[in-house]
């Protein structure tokens, strides 16, 4: 009985922190008048301090194992879980890419489009055009953070990357801008509550998530990749290369043995 209590005492100041997090975020996003026109000049450090307040609620902590550039390019991360971009806009100056669709919810639309998401038009769906919309989105100015394993993983390796989205890197000639996550249970092994994989519901994952106790989310920015005389091939397979090296050795340094 009292591990059930403290349990829904748990589940409930996560809820209560999810509620004030979006609140502050409408508070802040009408102060700085993203609502009219979302000033993608000074979003940056607002999405983050946005997503740190939303991964506190939850109870994980994000720490960068080495600290992340602000640097402006095509962002990529490996995907573990829907938190995965809570964790990557806390600490990256980044924008999201989304369904067109969702900016049109009530609450989370309006926040996403405050807060100057990409929304992939309908009809452009094929890699390529999206592709096109992203390298646009860049030469604007803003930094856009994408997943190319294109699904979710258990944490523990990456899977084969997708690389017809860095087309718009080497249209702009822009950096790829590589970042690996780990999620940590305190005792130093690798956490699979918060993994968002194989036939694992929205609500079952954010269970998980609520239940676990000192989670850390490590994160390790690795040496970006130029675009600069790169087949899109040679660019992926590069891709792939630094980003499974890069979490092993992330792992190495953050997992007990």
């Amino acid at each position: 009985m009292a591990n059930f209590i403290k349990k829904q005492l748990k589940r409930t100041k996560i809820i209560a922190g999810m509620g004030n997090t979006l609140i502050g975020g409408f508070a802040a996003a009408k102060r700085i008048g993203a609502f009219k026109e979302p000033p993608r000049d000074v979003l940056p450090k607002y999405i983050q301090t946005f997503c740190r307040k939303m991964t506190r609620a939850f109870g994980v902590e994000v720490v960068q194992v080495k600290p992340v550039p602000q640097t402006h390019g095509l962002w990529v991360s490996n995907h573990i879980s829907w938190l995965d971009i809570p964790v990557v806009g806390s600490v990256a100056p980044v924008f999201f890419l989304s369904k067109a669709e969702i900016g049109e919810w009530f609450i989370f639309g309006r926040l996403a489009r405050a807060g100057g998401t990409l929304f992939i038009k309908r009809g452009s769906g094929d890699a390529d055009g999206v592709a096109r919309q992203i390298a646009d989105f860049l030469r604007g100015g803003s930094s856009v953070v994408f997943f190319p394993e294109a699904t979710t993983t258990d944490g523990k390796h990456i899977k084969k990357i997708h690389g017809k989205l860095l087309q718009a890197s080497m249209d702009t000639g822009l950096p790829i801008c590589p970042v690996v996550i780990a999620y940590v249970n305190a005792d130093g092994t690798l956490s699979d509550d918060c993994a968002y994989y194989d036939k694992r519901t929205m609500a079952e994952s954010l269970r998980r998530v609520a239940d676990s106790d000192g989670v850390k989310a490590y994160v390790l920015p690795l040496t970006p990749l130029s675009p600069k005389d790169k087949t899109r091939t040679e660019l992926t397979e590069m891709l792939q290369q630094t980003m499974e090296e890069g979490l092993a050795e992330l792992h190495r340094q953050v997992l007990k043995a």
